[in-house]
């Protein structure tokens, strides 16, 4: 079965973590969310979530993905050294790393974007080193998925199961959910 690990922390935003997990488990994909601090994380928006377990306890090396929602939080992840180990250790399997919103510079920060385009929330676009910044809703290169914001959720969870999945499951996830 393929796997995702989804790391969560006070201040995620709700729309992008939650789309995440909701479609890629829809796509049949075991997603593990884990907090870095306490099992009830609260995001952006005051929404608790219960985390299924804490990063402490997680082996990041077990899982096809690590995909990062962002929000007002994100720094967090930034100042998490256990973050950019996992994200490192990932890069160098050539696994799946994905990132939206502002979590595109936790990726730039652990120095894995300064050869590929992504894309980000507008207003960190000046805290990335990149190869080529894109502003269109959801930029693929190679191992990296990057994502603009809450509004481009869904086309980033939907892209995640193209590669994970196939191009049909996809696709017949969107045509069941009515995403035009």
């Amino acid at each position: 079965m393929t796997t995702v690990l989804v790391p969560l922390f006070e201040g995620f935003e709700e729309i992008e973590a939650i789309t995440i997990i909701d479609v890629l488990r829809r796509a049949g994909v075991e997603v593990t969310t884990s907090s870095l601090t306490t099992q009830t994380v609260i995001g952006a928006h005051a929404i608790a979530i219960i985390a299924d377990t804490l990063l402490d306890q997680v082996d990041a090396s077990q899982f096809d993905a690590i995909v990062l929602a962002g929000g007002a939080g994100t720094f967090r992840m930034r100042e998490d050294p256990r973050i950019a180990k996992m994200l490192i250790a990932h890069a160098a399997a050539n696994k799946l790393l994905a990132a939206i919103c502002a979590a595109p510079t936790v990726l730039s920060d652990a120095g894995l974007l300064k050869e590929k385009r992504a894309t980000s929330f507008p207003s960190v676009k000046d805290q990335m080193q990149v190869a080529e910044y894109l502003t269109i809703p959801v930029v693929v290169d190679g191992n990296v998925v990057t994502s603009r914001g809450a509004g481009t959720a869904m086309a980033f969870a939907l892209k995640l199961v193209e590669i994970l999945k196939g191009e049909a499951i996809a696709n017949k996830l969107a045509a069941d959910m009515i995403v035009s």
